[in-house]
């Protein structure tokens, strides 16, 4: 069953023009789309769009920014087909699809990040830039903070990536003094930090592994839950709340809509809904978030620049400042950080990969990966391994390394990992445990298939796993003889995949 549920990909965002350029891709996408609802947002709240006469409070905005996040999420899971990622639930006792407890509070985080991210650029006095910076900063020191908690490991690029980032922001900080933190400001703030906080526990919990199926599921629940959360949570406080806030949304529920600018305040929701697509799927890489955030932050960076720069041309607003100019620099010397392994990759070709598939990747395709290391030790190819359902980071069980041990071959530390399509591409020769594996892994990856074999031409290898320390000693040893007999006898040139 497991490895049925590894599978179940049908639908390849690969395949999908919208998601062409992988990393790179999402990072123009979300700059694309950040920048047109960053400069929106601050020119509905100022009054500076054409034929407007006032300003218009954050608060007053929500309500219609809300309904226009909960369309365009709408949409894009109708459009492109996700909303059948969301998990089938009985609901008033018929089976609906309709999103897991776990994500309902995922969703209720996000409403919180969605809700002030369209407050935070509508306070007076306060530069799109500089909050900007002030909400990019807390996210990009809590993304070590969140991999360090989930035991993620750390590459030395991400962490120059990380004080690139923060250097962008220090440097930008440097040159705004003349704008005010409210102490509205500051509490939006706070929400935004916690609301992020709160997804990333959730998003490293239940998604983030490379699994297509598991991560598409997690943004499709919580898309459409986050979008409900939002206009549920301007609802409840206008109608149970008093004071200026309930009252700021009330007017926004009521005779706002009748105004030229609910259109305007309608779009920056479909606007967000459209940056959350590519923010959130930057996210779900499974890098960990010290990558992750400064690739998403980045490009959130130089939206603001432009959108900035934009309402100085257009409306005669303050131009940023040199010290944010020269953040912009600091974003250039993070983004090289982040291309760092892509960078490597062209000028110093890898050697060819070879990958080990089983399903939980913790008994015989470690082991596996273990033993061919070392027999392979003397030649240029590298070696891996990872499952099909693969909890991300659980270690080898000690019977499994103790039979290693015996067989005279040293054990290193293994963490688990998700297979992803994209490791499968990388990879010269696929070897599975079983059949099976071989099944899921054509299925995942259908254009693998001249190269994707079973280990053992004679049948499936057993897994020892939860058995007693003899089956793990006997799948050790099936494991070194056929490796011995396949890769051993030509060093250089492993059996290929027939």
């Amino acid at each position: 069953m497991a490895i049925t549920r590894a599978a179940k990909t049908r639908t390849s965002s690969r395949r999908s023009w919208w998601l062409a350029g992988g990393m790179l891709g999402l990072a123009i996408g979300y700059f694309f789309w950040y920048t047109p609802y960053a400069a929106l947002t601050k020119s509905l709240s100022a009054g500076l769009l054409p034929g407007m006469d006032a300003q218009v409070g954050g608060f007053v905005l929500l309500p219609a920014a809300a309904l226009g996040t909960l369309v365009g999420a709408s949409l894009f899971l109708g459009l492109t087909g996700w909303w059948r990622y969301i998990g089938t639930r009985e609901v008033l006792g018929r089976a609906r699809r309709f999103p897991s407890r776990t994500m309902i509070v995922a969703g209720f985080f996000m409403a919180l990040v969605i809700a002030t991210t369209t407050l935070n650029y509508t306070f007076a006095g306060v530069s799109i830039l500089f909050m900007l910076l002030m909400m990019r900063a807390g996210v990009l020191i809590l993304s070590p903070i969140v991999d360090t908690v989930r035991r993620r490991r750390v590459r030395v690029y991400s962490w120059a990536a990380l004080v690139f980032s923060l250097g962008a922001v220090a440097t930008a900080l440097a040159d705004v003094n003349s704008y005010t933190l409210t102490l509205g400001a500051v509490a939006s703030l706070a929400v935004y930090y916690a609301g992020y906080t709160g997804r990333f526990q959730i998003m490293s919990r239940v998604a983030k592994t490379g699994d297509e199926h598991t991560d598409r599921r997690y943004f499709a629940e919580e898309a459409i839950s986050s979008a409900v959360w939002q206009l549920l949570l301007c609802a409840v406080i206008a109608a149970t709340g008093l004071g200026p806030i309930p009252a700021a949304l009330r007017e926004g529920f009521s005779t706002f809509l009748l105004t030229p600018a609910v259109l305007p305040a309608f779009g920056i929701g479909l606007l967000y809904s459209a940056l959350y697509v590519y923010g959130t799927l930057i996210y779900l890489d499974p890098r960990e978030y010290t990558w992750c955030v400064p690739a998403n932050r980045c490009a959130s960076l130089l939206s603001g620049l432009v959108a900035s720069f934009g309402l100085t041309a257009l409306a005669g607003i303050a131009a940023p400042g040199t010290g944010q100019l020269v953040g912009t620099g600091f974003v250039a010397l993070a983004i090289l950080a982040l291309s760092f392994p892509a960078i490597r990759s062209a000028l110093r070709p890898s050697p060819p990969l070879m990958l080990f598939i089983c399903g939980g990747n913790t008994c015989r395709s470690a082991m596996a990966e273990t033993i061919a290391r070392a027999a392979l030790a003397t030649t240029r190819w590298r070696v891996t391994s990872a499952g099909l359902n693969a909890t991300p980071d659980t270690p080898m069980p000690e019977h499994a390394r103790a039979a290693l041990t015996r067989l005279g071959i040293p054990t290193a530390e293994h963490r688990a990992r998700q297979v992803t399509p994209e490791l499968i591409a990388q990879a010269h020769t696929v070897y599975t445990m079983t059949a099976a594996h071989r099944d899921a892994i054509l299925a995942l990856a259908p254009q693998a298939a001249d190269k994707t074999i079973c280990l053992d031409p004679a049948g499936d290898i057993a897994d020892p796993h939860g058995s007693a320390p003899t089956a793990y000693q006997d799948c050790a040893t099936h494991l070194h003889t056929v490796i011995h007999q396949r890769l051993v006898p030509d060093n250089t040139s492993p059996t290929p995949a027939r």
